[in-house]
């Protein structure tokens, strides 16, 4: 009786394994798969600064050549209508100042050294004016983007005061709405370099902020 039973013994068995492989099978099927590890050369997040220091040809061009800033729009801000064009904002009647609204990576250079590049690159201590551009459209002013934005600038700010013989008149209060000026605009000294405007202000202060390590040199 032993001998004869032990082929079914076997088949059981044989079952019994072959229940157990599909059921781990379906185990498996039904176990969430980890999704695949994040990658740590994510690109970095960039931060947005806004700042107006007369023309913003000037400061467009500036900027733009600043490693870490990826882009620059020259626009309008602290003012008081809605969508303000050049015409508008030029009659000096809209509160509006000429902006830049400068997109960077903080890894690559920071808030508070785009500050110290703009308290070089125009006058601080000129109310409403920037040397023959004048009207409070030309005014010196930082708009910050949150409360860290408003310390930096403020302690920035102290700590230029102490290389000008006069006081600083810039303003610095939150930025409520930035409105990009026409395409004809953007761009500008790139684009116009020969004009006379280009040639006899945007130029030489380029040259200036050159000699001074501000800006690095133009790449021949």
């Amino acid at each position: 009786m032993n001998n004869m039973s032990r082929p079914n013994e076997r088949t059981g068995l044989a079952r019994l394994l072959g229940a157990a492989g599909l059921f781990a099978s379906l185990l498996l099927m039904t176990l969430p798969v980890n999704a695949a590890p994040q990658s740590t050369n994510a690109p970095q997040q960039l931060e947005t600064a806004t700042f107006g220091g007369g023309c913003f040809w000037c400061m467009e061009a500036v900027f733009q050549r600043i490693p870490g800033v990826k882009s620059v729009v020259s626009g309008y801000a602290g003012g008081r209508m809605p969508n303000p064009n050049y015409g508008q904002v030029s009659s000096g009647e809209t509160g509006y100042a000429e902006v830049v609204q400068i997109k960077f990576d903080p890894a690559v250079i920071s808030y508070r050294k785009l500050l110290q590049i703009f308290w070089e690159a125009h006058d601080p201590t000129t109310f409403d004016r920037q040397g023959n551009d004048i009207g409070t459209q030309y005014r010196s002013i930082v708009l910050y983007s949150n409360q860290t934005q408003k310390r930096a600038a403020e302690k920035s700010r102290a700590d230029a005061a102490r290389h000008f013989s006069a006081p600083i008149t810039t303003q610095i209060v939150p930025l409520k709405k930035f409105y990009p000026a026409a395409q004809y605009y953007q761009n500008y000294y790139n684009q116009h370099q020969s004009l006379p405007y280009c040639q006899s202000v945007i130029a030489p202060k380029l040259r200036k902020l050159i000699d001074a390590g501000a800006v690095p040199a133009e790449k021949k």
